[in-house]
């Protein structure tokens, strides 16, 4: 799409190419990380009785909050993909002093991160496309080389002319360290791999699942992979452990919030 659309080109686009009704897409607002690597879209959803004079007033601030946020997300600091915000509210200061950008673009940051994280988070994981030439009498053992490193094989035919044979596969990057040293003992020398990035996939598990436990030295399950990316990254990084996303409520609306959840018998809800 190119970026200097607007108004009802726009909404054609998404509604051709991802099914949007009209109006959802009219409502963008802004992408982010940034305009030119867009992963991310703004949605202004309110309703009428919010003024519009005040909100247009601080729109810049809005989007620069929201690409700050999502060019650093609360996970483990990197960057969100293929997530939707949607602007349901707003509750503007009429005095131009009490909206200015330095109290705007914070709120508006932390607005991105509570949502996100209160909308059921997944970390992705880059995954390469692997190309292995052998010849048959291995192509066993490197299926299995695969399957130890959570890969596996898409496509497997005989090269023609040649005693080998080409195995296509996917293998995830954070295990595909050593891959081809593996790859060289267990077929004796005897088979060749190539590796390229290809796509992002999600990892398995819950990262905001408290109740995984992970033990120094020893390999994660699959449903706490996720966990276990999201604890070391932030260790590495110098990042405290706990995600929660009640540190980026005030006070105020935290409390407003556990009120209404005490009296409605359910949570609130945020899209993604």
């Amino acid at each position: 799409m190119d970026l200097s659309w607007e108004g009802k080109r726009v909404a054609e686009y998404f509604s051709s190419s991802h099914g949007w009704d009209a109006l959802s897409g009219r409502s963008v607002w802004a992408f982010g990380p940034s305009p030119e690597r867009g992963g991310n879209v703004l949605l202004n959803d309110t309703l009428p009785s919010v003024d519009r004079r005040l909100l247009s007033s601080v729109r810049e601030a809005v989007v620069q909050g929201f690409q700050w946020g999502s060019r650093e997300g609360p996970l483990c600091d990197e960057p969100m993909r293929g997530v939707k915000f949607r602007l349901v509210d707003a509750a503007i200061a009429g005095e131009p002093v009490q909206r200015g950008g330095g109290q705007v673009i914070p709120t508006a940051r932390r607005a991105v991160y509570s949502s996100f994280l209160v909308a059921a988070p997944r970390l992705m994981e880059p995954v390469y496309a692997v190309e292995v030439l052998c010849p048959s009498e291995v192509v066993r053992a490197v299926h299995d080389c695969l399957a130890q490193r959570r890969g596996h094989v898409v496509s497997e035919a005989p090269r023609p002319g040649t005693p080998f044979t080409l195995i296509r596969g996917a293998l995830p990057v954070m295990d595909s360290f050593g891959f081809e040293t593996d790859l060289r003992v267990v077929t004796q020398g005897l088979a060749f791999g190539m590796c390229a990035f290809e796509h992002w996939a999600v990892v398995p598990g819950d990262p905001l699942d408290k109740t995984v436990v992970l033990r120094p030295l020893e390999p994660s399950p699959p449903h706490a992979l996720a966990r276990d990316f999201m604890i070391k990254s932030r260790r590495r990084k110098g990042l405290p452990e706990d995600v929660n996303p009640t540190r980026f409520f005030d006070s105020e609306l935290l409390l407003e919030l556990l009120a209404q959840e005490g009296g409605s018998g359910g949570g609130g809800s945020a899209q993604r």
